[in-house]
């Protein structure tokens, strides 16, 4: 579905990710781990369109879309939970929802989405008219989500999705993502829980200093001796 090819990206003379590909089969979720700094977060914003690479392909379904700017990828139907949550704090959580709306391929589904959404969700149909800023780590997540989905994506990233979260509120949140994927959603997970990220991956990248260093089966990878050093302690 999504194909990733000898990706080069710079801030100024800084190079974040070198020679990066990768490939995400429809209706898979793929995994991205790497410590602090390793390029994820910069390879999340690149696909979508935030960052223009200086270098290489992003391939969605045989059609370059490298380059394109963020509202041309959404529209094509790539979504992205953005590390932090970053919803609006002072529009109410209805708002927040009608607002990953306006993309053009998602405007007559509205209410079928946001029915969707908050069925899901409950709680944010509860909390509508509250201003999202008022919200817990966990709801804000929930709300995060909604977002992204009433934007009707067929592949989305998740950027730190745990991040910040209660233990109890984390697993929720992964219990999601295993359902969006059960449902047909094509996912990319980038996550500092290792562990918990390639026990939900059928596919696994470790990326480290903006390169791919190893890669295969979630399953593969959690038995493989480097990462179960380098990020499992093991």
């Amino acid at each position: 579905m999504l194909k990733v090819e000898d990706l080069d990206v710079f801030y100024g003379d800084a190079r974040a990710l070198d020679g990066v590909s990768l490939d995400v089969p429809e209706g898979a979720i793929v995994a991205i781990v790497g410590a602090n700094g390793a390029g994820k977060t910069s390879l999340i914003r690149t696909i979508a369109g935030m960052h223009k690479p200086a270098r290489g392909r992003i391939a969605l379904r045989g059609a370059d879309i490298a380059g394109l700017p963020s509202f041309k990828v959404c529209n094509l139907g790539i979504g992205q939970v953005a590390e932090g949550r970053l919803v609006f704090p002072t529009l109410t959580v209805s708002e927040n929802l009608e607002m990953g709306a306006m993309l053009p391929r998602a405007r007559a589904l509205q209410k079928q989405n946001m029915d969707r959404v908050l069925a899901m969700f409950p709680v944010l149909a509860e909390r509508s008219g509250q201003a999202a800023g008022t919200l817990s780590g966990g709801e804000q997540q929930m709300l995060a989500i909604g977002r992204c989905l009433m934007g009707n994506p067929e592949l989305v990233m998740f950027d730190e999705p745990s991040l910040g979260l209660a233990p109890a509120v984390v697993q929720a949140v992964l219990q999601t993502i295993r359902d969006l994927n059960r449902d047909g959603l094509t996912c990319v997970l980038v996550e500092q829980n290792v562990a918990v990220s390639l026990k939900l991956a059928s596919r696994a990248y470790v990326l480290e200093n903006g390169r791919i260093t190893l890669s295969g089966s979630g399953a593969e990878l959690l038995a493989d001796d480097r990462v179960r050093k380098a990020y499992l302690g093991l």
